[in-house]
């Protein structure tokens, strides 16, 4: 391994940044690349100062498959970690042909770039999404994929079916799809975490800007689900735990692997109020909030059973919820406007 690389496609962003980290600490050489639409390189600037390495990094869009030949070209590349995509849910449902376009056109480039320069291995940052409206809880591997809610999810999907048929038609390739729950938190040191552009699409990034006077209020939507307080359930993954299952997928793909799903979760559910009341005690913050209407899409419920990653990745969460606040506050705290110096 010592001259091949692990590229990591969106590495600039919240979950890429951090898994850059983990890849580096076991030891793996890694290149970025990214298309800066909702990162920064400054994210990859400080992973060099948390790992001490440098990490060649490069402003790539997936669209621009000449652009892809080229880093394919310049290292030798072993294996392929997928990040890069948009992501909002709301404005997929918005701008469903944008999401398709970009996601999906995006990976069909890049699986054929991988084909041309012969790499065949690619895990793939899925979500929960695929399983649209869960029909029971919790939600395992076997749960039926495809009934999504939203055309972010279905993007996803997709991509996961795309996968799935470029290794069944060639026994040579490998994947796994990484379905991801809800990734929060940040890295130990603070400089590196979730970064969004505009207003944020996810509940805790929100919480942290209403903490840190950057928002006057969080809106709840909807308290009248059948949950224990009303408001939404959701399994929430520290994204050091998250990122460090991506290196446990590497060790599955070294030993065997045709095309497995994988579910990184806790298999605890913690609803809106839940998320609200952790993060008033991890900042020492009041965090008002006030009830709006359910959104479209949404779901009442919906938390891992994230058994088989640990039968077979031999990967399972450490940390909690306590930690997930703690290291978002911190993120937070340190850097108001995230990485640019002020709004």
């Amino acid at each position: 391994m010592a001259d091949e690389y692990v590229l990591v496609t969106g590495g600039a962003g919240y979950i890429g940044s951090h898994t850059v980290v983990e890849l580096l600490s076991a030891n793996y050489n890694v290149v970025v690349i990214d298309n800066l639409v909702n990162a920064s390189m400054v994210s990859v600037s400080r992973v060099e100062d948390i790992t001490g390495k440098k990490v060649p990094a490069h402003q790539v869009d997936l669209l621009d498959k000449s652009a892809i030949r080229d880093v394919f070209q310049k290292y030798k590349i072993s294996i392929v970690m997928h990040f890069a995509g948009l992501k909002a849910v709301g404005e997929s449902v918005a701008l469903p042909l944008l999401y398709y376009h970009n996601n999906i056109g995006g990976t069909v480039n890049l699986l054929e770039v991988m084909k041309e320069f012969d790499v065949k291995n690619i895990i793939f940052s899925s979500s929960a999404t695929v399983y649209g409206s869960p029909q029971y809880l919790p939600v395992d591997e076997n749960h039926p994929i495809g009934g999504c809610t939203n055309a972010y999810g279905k993007t996803k999907y997709f991509i996961e079916e795309i996968i799935r048929d470029v290794c069944n038609a060639d026994k040579t390739w490998k994947g796994i799809l990484l379905r991801y729950f809800n990734p929060v938190g940040a890295h130990k040191s603070g400089k590196i975490g979730e970064n969004p552009q505009g207003v944020p699409n996810n509940l805790m990034p929100f919480i942290a800007q209403v903490a840190v006077g950057r928002r006057e209020y969080l809106t709840v939507y909807g308290d009248d689900y059948d949950t224990p307080d009303g408001t939404g359930v959701r399994d929430y993954i520290h994204i050091v735990d998250l990122a460090k299952g991506h290196v446990a997928a590497i060790d599955k793909l070294k030993r065997d692997c045709g095309c497995v799903a994988y579910n990184l979760g806790t298999g605890v559910g913690y609803s809106v109020l839940d998320m609200v009341k952790a993060f008033e005690k991890a900042s020492g913050k009041s965090i008002p909030y006030k009830v709006a209407p359910r959104r479209a899409g949404d779901i009442a419920s919906v938390y891992a059973n994230p058994e088989k990653a640990e039968k077979e990745l031999g990967w399972k969460t450490t940390l909690g919820l306590d930690e997930m606040c703690e290291d978002l506050w911190r993120w937070q705290s340190n850097n108001p406007y995230g990485y640019e110096t002020s709004s």
